[in-house]
């Protein structure tokens, strides 16, 4: 039988650091859009269209880490039986960290040898390898470096399951992770449950994302012969699935491909020899996906950076609709689950690599789960799926509690434990009692709950205090009332002067040269606070006043975006001398974003050599979403 334990990773890490205390109103990069909408299906267009965010609210950004590695220890939990070890990485996400083929020594997924956060995800650290569980909205999940809750629960047939879960808080919905290894399986099954216990509908966004190796031979197979394109254009386009797509060492640019699958799902990536990694599910998980890097030096250097030291990687994914643009309606009340199955696939080479396409599917999914397989094993874990965990092996966050006090509701077999109540959740917890939130307005504010009902006990509370008026403001602003946030931010200051309502009413302000004076009188009242700072100056940059920028720069060391920020500066003042040394001194920017071009537009701005490779990041020559 399988068994679950405990234990520790051991590598080179870098700390998280703190979160953001600043409020996320905007995201960092616009979401994505899809320019052919008109020429597109129409369920998918419909998809589309539906259920889109704006912001990450109530989740804070998650930017305070650095390129600074030591050693470190990760808590892991292990799941095995006689041929298959899963580790599992509670505290950040749940991340299949690695899957180990005991047979063959082989780890089946990409194992990335560090953990370096970089800026990718919704709340901006992301890491690289394993298979990530992406609850939300078009993007990697808010809670890809949090922690879930993790217990051992009762499986099939009295076989244990390793159970993760949490609350996803953009959407306001509990989910769960089952790891199942059934006794001398060679395949990993995880259930997955996403339920909506609002009396609403909900959007829903689910992707799988799993990383492999990629060797000059690897193949990816899917059981499609169409597949939607996505880039930088915009356009979503139907190409044929041919000999080129399916090598990823042979993409020029990052790439999106979405297989319009045709029969049972699944998808596998096996290296020239024809082993690799299959992924199938029942029904309900009907889209599949590549994702490639490609060959440019942006490319190349994305991978180096999320993975230093290691070799290339690609993705193969799996989700709930048939693009990662669209999101499908979960019903008031309802719940969705499916089951997915990770593997060994050993095909015959000759035929997985030969010209005959159907026969090269045929050749793969012999060494996958049949559909019939998997809907039985879905049923087994059914009806296990409520079952109460036992003791924790790791602790999530306590929104989910304090959620479910005001909903009183009940999940089971995903309890929220009154215990995982902390700091965090106190100021809510008065507010259900009709206390309104205190604090001094030098101090970090709490973060600001948005959902329609703590929206509304905040509007009803009688407290005219300054945190009042500013948490009125972002829920205000969240649900999409700019104009009654602005007011009540106006009203937060003159309660009291605060430099969080101020830097909230300078994001929220159309005149660059108005927001950049707000912005000055946030930064009068909180002279520390680096994400502030880093705000600050680019308002003034875009207001026109690089002297301003330059004088709020200079208590700040010349270091990450601040050293940036100062070439920036240079350059709007016309001292190119100045900017180039910068870049002649070196910097790195831990949190370059993914299609930001700012390295390399100063770059070009300011020295006609070609720009050094380590500030080459640029990815909008070919596309992908990642």
């Amino acid at each position: 039988m399988s068994t679950v334990t405990r234990t520790e990773l051991v590598l080179p890490a870098a700390g998280l650091g703190p979160e953001n205390p600043l409020p996320p109103l905007l995201r960092t990069e616009p979401a994505a859009s899809v320019s052919n909408v008109d020429e597109l299906p129409a369920d998918l267009a419909a998809n589309l269209s539906y259920g889109r965010l704006d912001t990450v609210l109530p989740c804070r950004m998650q930017d305070g880490y650095g390129r600074d590695r030591a050693e470190q220890r990760l808590p892991a939990l292990v799941l095995e039986n006689e041929r298959l070890r899963a580790t599992v990485l509670p505290g950040l996400g749940g991340r299949l960290y690695s899957l180990l083929d005991k047979e063959t020594g082989r780890d089946l997924v990409y194992r990335n040898p560090v953990f370096q956060p970089a800026n990718l995800a919704l709340r901006d650290a992301w890491f690289a390898g394993g298979v990530e569980w992406n609850l939300g909205s078009t993007g990697h999940t808010t809670l890809t470096c949090a922690p879930m809750f993790a217990a051992e629960a009762p499986g099939p047939g009295g076989e244990p399951v390793l159970r993760l879960w949490e609350w996803e808080r953009t959407r306001d919905l509990p989910y769960q992770l089952d790891f199942w290894l059934p006794d001398g399986s060679r395949q990993l099954f995880v259930g997955v449950r996403i339920r909506n216990p609002h009396a609403h509908d909900v959007p829903v966004y689910w992707w799988s994302n799993t990383a492999v190796a990629q060797t000059p031979g690897t193949r990816v197979l899917a059981p499609a012969g169409k597949a939607w394109h996505y880039g930088y254009s915009g356009r979503l386009e139907l190409v044929d699935v041919t000999g080129d797509l399916t090598y990823p060492a042979r993409a020029t640019a990052a790439a999106d491909y979405f297989f319009e699958v045709d029969g049972p799902p699944w998808i596998a990536a096996v290296d020239a020899h024809g082993h690799g990694l299959g992924q199938a599910s029942t029904a309900r998980l009907r889209g599949r996906k590549l994702f490639v890097w490609g060959e440019s030096a942006g490319g190349r250097r994305w991978q180096e950076w999320l993975a230093p030291g290691a070799g290339g990687y690609l993705e193969i994914q799996a989700g709930l609709a048939r693009t990662q643009l669209e999101h499908r309606r979960l019903p008031a009340g309802a719940s969705w689950d499916w089951l997915e199955s990770y593997g060994p696939v050993a095909a015959d080479p000759e035929i997985a690599h030969g010209p005959d396409w159907p026969a090269a599917l045929a050749s793969v999914a012999a060494g996958l789960p049949a559909a019939e397989e998997l809907d039985r094993r879905w049923r087994e874990w059914r009806a296990s799926a409520d079952a109460a965990p036992g003791e924790l092996l790791a602790a999530g966050s306590g929104w989910g509690a304090l959620e479910t006090r005001r909903m009183l509701v009940d999940l089971p077999g995903t309890p929220f434990p009154e215990s995982s109540l902390g700091a965090a959740q106190q100021p809510w917890l008065d507010l259900l009692d009709g206390v309104a939130p205190r604090a001094e307005p030098a101090a970090e504010p709490p973060e600001t709950l948005v959902n329609r009902h703590w929206a509304d006990l905040l509007e009803a509370v009688p407290d005219k205090g300054w945190l009042t008026w500013y948490h009125r403001g972002i829920a205000r602003w969240a649900a999409g009332d700019r104009e009654g946030a602005a007011a009540a931010w106006h009203r937060s200051v003159e309660a009291e002067p605060n430099g969080w309502a101020w830097r909230n009413l300078a994001v929220a302000q159309d005149d660059p040269v108005r927001a950049a004076q707000y912005y000055r009188q946030a930064t009068d009242l909180l002279p520390k606070l680096a994400p502030l700072a880093v705000e600050a100056v680019t308002a003034q940059l875009a207001a026109g006043d690089p002297g301003a920028a330059r004088e709020l720069l200079e208590p700040w060391p010349a270091e990450g975006r601040f050293a940036l920020l100062r070439a920036r500066i240079s350059l709007a003042l016309g001292d190119l001398d100045g900017a180039r040394e910068v870049y002649e001194r070196g910097f790195t920017v831990p949190g370059i974003r993914e299609g930001e071009t700012s390295l390399s537009d100063v770059w070009h701005a300011i020295s006609p050599g070609p720009l050094p490779a380590e500030y080459d990041f640029r990815m909008k020559t070919g596309g992908g979403a990642g």
